[in-house]
């Protein structure tokens, strides 16, 4: 399953649109993604920060 780096994080949502599964939830500083990941990768191509890798 894929992970974000908290500290990498802008929360800017990019991933968040790009995820199909909505596996993605926002948090107050960050985001973070659940079990209903799939691993597609979708996210980390959208990543302007390079903060999501496979985990």
């Amino acid at each position: 399953m894929h992970k974000i780096d908290p500290e990498l994080c802008t929360a800017c949502g990019s991933c968040l649109e790009e995820c199909p599964e909505d596996a993605i939830t926002e948090g107050d500083d960050f985001y973070t993604i659940t079990d209903a990941c799939i691993d597609c990768g979708s996210c980390v191509e959208v990543c302007p920060v390079d903060a999501i890798s496979e985990g």
